[in-house]
């Protein structure tokens, strides 16, 4: 565990994806909330974040074996590019 206070947006945007599924400890949770104090563009993140999750709970979508195939691949040619 860091023992730094400032998170940069990339880490503030990651943490907010561990909080929004439970993972995130007690200091990451209170570094991000001082982080979003100070920046707009992650509380746009963190407030965007909220609506999808509670969308996707409202409304869970459902995909063919071809468009989850498709999805899937789209994502791992994506990663494979964050990898590099």
């Amino acid at each position: 565990m860091s023992n730094k206070i400032y998170l940069s947006c990339e880490e503030a945007n990651h943490t907010c994806d561990k909080a929004q599924y439970k993972e995130a400890s007690l200091w990451e949770k209170i570094k991000l909330n001082l982080h979003l104090v100070f920046c707009a563009a992650c509380r746009k993140y963190s407030r965007n974040n909220a609506k999808l999750t509670k969308l996707m709970k409202k409304k869970p979508v459902k995909l063919e074996t071809t468009e989850k195939s498709k999805l899937q691949s789209a994502f791992e040619k994506e990663l494979a590019k964050q990898n590099n």
